[in-house]
This record gives C-alpha cells, structure tokens and sequence, in this order.
C-alpha cells in the first residue's frame, strides 16, 4: 500500500523532526520545510495528501499560504495557532483550512487529527464498484471523489468534496453546523463557523448556484444548510 504524504512546515527544526519521525514510525511519508516560500512551491508541485501548516514563518506566513494555494492545492490543511489567539483560528478557517491544532500539540493528537481527515479519502473494502449520487445534472462519484455538473468536471478541493458529499447523502434534510462539524471534524460546532460557511460560499460558487428563487443550496437562518435535491 503506498504510503500518503504528509508535509510539515515549521520554522522550530527540534518540532518539524520531532513530528515526521512520530509520523514516519506511523508509516507516513512525512518531511518538512521550514521556509514558507519553498513550502508553498512544494504543496502546488508536490500535492502531499495533507499540510501541517504553521502560522508564522520565514518567507510567507502560514495564512498567506493557505489563502494563496487554496484554489491549487487539492489536500487537506492543518493549521497550527497559538493557544490563546482566536484570530489566526478563525482567518485560518476563512482562507480555506480545514482545520486548526492548537500548539504545544502533543504528536499523538496530531496523529488522531490527521487519521480523522485522511480515512474520507481512502475507499473502505465494502463500497460497491461503483458509488454514485445523482441530482438532475449533478454528479457526485464518492469511490473517485469526482464532480460532474452538466458532464462538466468540476474541481473541489478536499475538504470541499467532503462537505458536498454529507450533504448530499442527506438531501433535502436540514443539516445543523454542529451535525456538519461531528461529520466533518468528529467534533462539537465550536462557534468558528465561517469555516462550514466559506465551504458553502465555494461550492455555491463552482456548482453555479446563483438562482435565488430556487437555490441549490439553502440556508436555514439559525437551523443550517440543505441541499435541494431538484433544483440541479
């Protein structure tokens, strides 16, 4: 089985290591870069199945990588902020991360973190051949992680296809941001929640869904999101 990827990028040598040997003894391909510029250039060249991404760095700081990549880089990023600072948590989660660990980290909880993640992205042994959601033009290929609209492919980003794909496996239901949040995270909704509404914002975005008659995403003021199941 190949071993998945996993970039580290930390300014802090003594962390960077510490974290890719208790990654690489996982059997994880995980190496790091310290330079935020050469970072950026390795995440777009080298697509690693998810970044561990650190706020400050030399060269480019982490939230102008993140923002910067985000429409390019097709895996999951991992932000690390420090404990007490709300504010790179939450423009983290509005230029496009996936997520955020608080530092100090021990390396076992980066593990369950990144375990979390990356299991959506692996078919299971039981899914059938071929795994396909259909909604008038709109084509959801869970077993390939493919996007269809019109039978035009439509790129998503990890996290993006993620959240298409909850949602529409419960279409036409309303789904809570804390519902989202367990499903995409295993976590309560926090109250961060410009992280589930950029998604949204994306997909909305990419899937053309600029009718304000019939939206094909709806939001419920103060229950959540639904996709509409006939209006594609």
């Amino acid at each position: 089985m190949n071993r998945q990827s996993i970039l580290v990028v930390e300014d802090d040598i003594d962390i960077a290591e510490t974290i890719c040997d208790y990654l690489q003894q996982e059997n994880f391909n995980a190496t790091y870069e310290s330079n935020g510029l050469l970072a950026e250039k390795r995440m777009l060249a080298e697509q690693p199945s998810l970044v561990l991404l650190d706020v400050m760095l030399p060269g480019k700081d982490g939230l102008s990588i993140c923002r910067d990549v985000r429409p390019f880089y097709n895996g999951y990023i991992l932000m690390f902020t420090a404990k007490e600072d709300d504010i790179d948590q939450i423009v983290g989660l509005e230029v496009g991360a996936d997520d955020y660990l608080i530092k100090p980290v021990k390396p076992r909880l980066i593990l369950a973190k990144i375990k979390s993640f990356l299991r959506r992205s692996i078919p299971t042994q039981d899914q059938a051949p071929t795994q396909l959601i259909q909604f008038g033009a709109l084509s959801i290929d869970s077993l390939n992680r493919r996007v269809t609209l019109d039978n035009i492919h439509i790129h998503l980003t990890s996290a993006e296809f993620d959240l298409l794909e909850i949602l529409a496996k419960n279409a036409g239901q309303i789904l809570s941001r804390t519902e989202i949040s367990i499903k995409l995270f295993g976590k309560e909704f926090d109250g961060l929640e410009r992280g589930i509404d950029n998604r949204i914002s994306q997909l909305r975005k990419k899937l053309l869904d600029n009718d304000q008659v019939s939206p094909r995403f709806k939001s419920v003021r103060n229950k959540g999101y639904v996709l509409a199941p006939g209006a594609w």
